[in-house]
């Protein structure tokens, strides 16, 4: 459920919340890389969830 209800839908997708740790922690187990490391590839470069699939396949 998105945070705030009045702002739902595609833009929410879009991004992942560094601050709600299920969503960390699924994105790291899409990616099959520790939730550490999903942690840090957010704080190099940003919730954006495009730029952030791309860099954790880069890991690969």
């Amino acid at each position: 459920m998105a945070d705030n209800r009045a702002k739902r839908g595609g833009a929410d997708r879009r991004q992942v919340a560094s601050g709600e740790g299920y969503e960390v922690s699924y994105f790291a187990r899409k990616h099959k890389i520790t939730k550490d490391q999903a942690q840090d590839l957010i704080k190099r470069i940003g919730n954006e969830r495009d730029k952030l699939n791309a860099a954790a396949n880069a890991l690969k």
